[in-house]
């Protein structure tokens, strides 16, 4: 039976590193995305790649969930990508990775929380609203799937001519 990799790491991970002939179905896309791509796999041995194996098993349960669980035997690459280049497997290795737009808005927004409570204890009470808009912010994005936040952050210098950003939160 002939095997297809399927690589559900987000597209930044994937460009600095992945597996020669792999096919990058991106975990936040899946649901959307895989229908498509797991049709032409009907048939055949579908391994499913992650960083280490967690993100590979929630794709795992998704095939089933999008009604291929019988028609295509998948299964769960043990370890991810860590374990396959640990075992001196052959992996095709990008250019520098970028800090993922996800953890540049924690980064951000734990700052600016952090920066206007401590602000707001010694300065001026009212910066406090500075911490109340980011929390607002980011349960804007959780309801609704759009970070403003990530969105900024997308167009910053740093981020240029990087087409994994998105503006997503999560």
């Amino acid at each position: 039976m002939e095997e297809v990799i399927l690589d559900v790491r987000e597209q930044d991970e994937f460009a600095a590193e992945h597996i020669p002939g792999s096919i990058w179905v991106p975990l936040s896309q899946f649901a959307h995305t895989a229908p498509g791509v797991l049709q032409s796999f009907v048939g055949k041995k579908v391994i499913i790649m992650c960083r280490s194996g967690n993100r590979a098993k929630l794709a795992l349960a998704q095939i089933s969930q999008l009604g291929f669980g019988g028609q295509l035997s998948a299964e769960v690459y043990a370890g991810g990508i860590l374990e396959w280049a640990r075992q001196g497997k052959p992996v095709v290795v990008g250019g520098a990775a970028r800090l993922p737009i996800m953890r540049q808005v924690q980064i951000t927004a734990g700052s600016g929380v952090l920066l206007s409570v401590l602000l707001g204890f010694g300065v001026d009470q009212r910066i406090g609203w500075v911490a109340a808009f980011i929390g607002a912010g980011l349960i804007f994005a959780g309801i609704t799937g759009f970070c403003g936040m990530a969105k900024l952050l997308a167009l910053m210098p740093w981020n240029k001519n990087n087409p994994a950003q998105d503006s997503r939160c999560g």
